[in-house]
């Protein structure tokens, strides 16, 4: 007679309840994933089994839902993958994607450690050469803090709505002289220091289908400081023809204008095209719309987001944004062979195979959601379904070893 069932079936049993229990004070923790214990029975040689003992303890990795916080810093991964940390020289792997920028630029978990990825190249305070790299091996990201450097306006556009009904004018144009010209509008464009000018164009009807533009700076009319007369072309349905810049060599069937005026205040020259392609000239009223132009004043980072590719945009405080950095994630082809080690990390194992890395969007690689988190996927009801068997289980093997107690002291009795 022995006990050793009894006792390894209290061992097993109370193995189940550590795990239950741990995965119910983890119910809260974002990106946890509960675990369950397998259990194998016990035999050497005998018909008669010697217990259970714990064969392993699995982890699910099935993905918990994800839950909106509002904070652009906070992610969550919407199918596979899984961020990797760097802690020094140690490797993590997390579903947790509570993130915070320290004063470095770096973005990093509660504890400390770095999340990795792909940063910005060429940035140097310049964003027509910036680039980010989406392969690779990935580094610690860290965000730039410098300011983006002015930009010159090269291009610029506007449709412009003319109205064919409008008498021409034969009169010398005169900007401060409103009968000699049809319409007046404005727009800003930027010189080489980031100073913004405000663009004037006059549109002035010679003759049918036929409106000249004129130009003037911030106001200025001195003949320095405006381009020639150039016109605009129209068909007999009011769409834009072509345009005649002013040179003397004849139109073209574009819809671009060249503007040229002298710098100011140490500034380059601010020369650009102005496309006036989607105007029209029919019986309507004036109007300009969507204007666009491609410069700007220098500015500072003032925040940042996070695509659902991982792309991570920096918005600065001249309305630009401009992509610093993009999250890489990895994933495995056992999941389950993964080590937890704490802080919400794993890492990989012989059993795991190595990490895959890749972007979000692309491949088996889920999305990312920002101001999301991933909750922990432990079913809180099961979980105390489960502890009411666990203990059932743990009081039943004690039971047993009450039993063959009583037993034993029968027969010591018995002399």
């Amino acid at each position: 007679m022995g006990f050793s069932q009894a006792l390894s079936g209290m061992n097993a049993a109370s193995q189940q309840l550590d795990t239950i229990g741990n995965n119910i004070a983890n119910s809260q923790t974002s990106g946890f994933k509960s675990s369950s214990v397998q259990f194998a029975d016990v035999y050497a040689s005998s018909k008669v089994g010697l217990g259970t003992s714990v064969a392993g303890i699995l982890q699910d990795f099935g993905n918990g839902t994800l839950e909106t916080t509002d904070r652009d810093l906070d992610l969550g991964i919407s199918g596979d993958g899984f961020f990797r940390f760097q802690s020094g020289d140690t490797v993590g792997y997390s579903r947790n994607g509570q993130l915070t920028m320290t004063t470095d630029g770096y973005l990093a978990n509660a504890q400390g450690a770095y999340l990795t990825g792909y940063n910005v190249q060429n940035f140097n305070s310049s964003t027509t050469a910036a680039t980010v790299a989406t392969g690779g091996q990935p580094e610690v990201i860290q965000i730039p803090s410098g300011s983006i450097s002015a930009r010159a306006t090269t291009s610029a556009s506007a449709s412009i709505d003319l109205d064919a009904s409008d008498d021409a004018i034969t009169a010398d144009f005169d900007a401060d002289d409103a009968d000699t010209y049809n319409y007046a509008t404005s727009t800003t464009v930027y010189d080489s220091l980031g100073v913004a000018h405000n663009l004037q164009m006059y549109f002035t009807k010679t003759d049918d289908n036929t409106w000249t533009v004129n130009t003037s700076l911030d106001g200025t009319t001195d003949p320095t400081t405006t381009t020639p007369s150039t016109t605009l072309l129209f068909d007999e349905n009011g769409r834009l023809q072509g345009v005649d810049d002013g040179t003397g060599t004849g139109t073209t069937d574009g819809s671009a204008l060249s503007f040229t005026f002298p710098g100011t205040d140490g500034a380059a020259e601010l020369s650009f095209d102005f496309d006036f392609d989607g105007s029209t000239q029919t019986e309507q009223s004036y109007a300009i719309s969507s204007p666009n132009q491609d410069g700007y004043a220098s500015g500072q980072l003032v925040g940042i987001s996070i695509d659902s590719d991982g792309t991570i945009n920096g918005s600065y405080s001249n309305d630009q944004t401009v992509a610093l950095g993009r999250v890489a994630l990895a994933d495995f082809a056992n999941t389950e062979g993964l080590q937890p080690i704490g802080d919400n990390l794993w890492q990989a194992t012989t059993a795991s195979g190595q990490a895959v890395i890749g972007t979000a969007g692309n491949g088996s690689f889920g999305s990312l959601q920002s101001g999301t988190l991933e909750a922990s996927n432990v079913d809180l009801s099961q979980e105390l379904v489960n502890l009411i068997i666990a203990q059932r289980n743990f009081q039943a093997n004690s039971n047993t070893i009450k039993t063959q107690d009583e037993v034993l002291q029968t027969v010591v009795n018995l002399r």
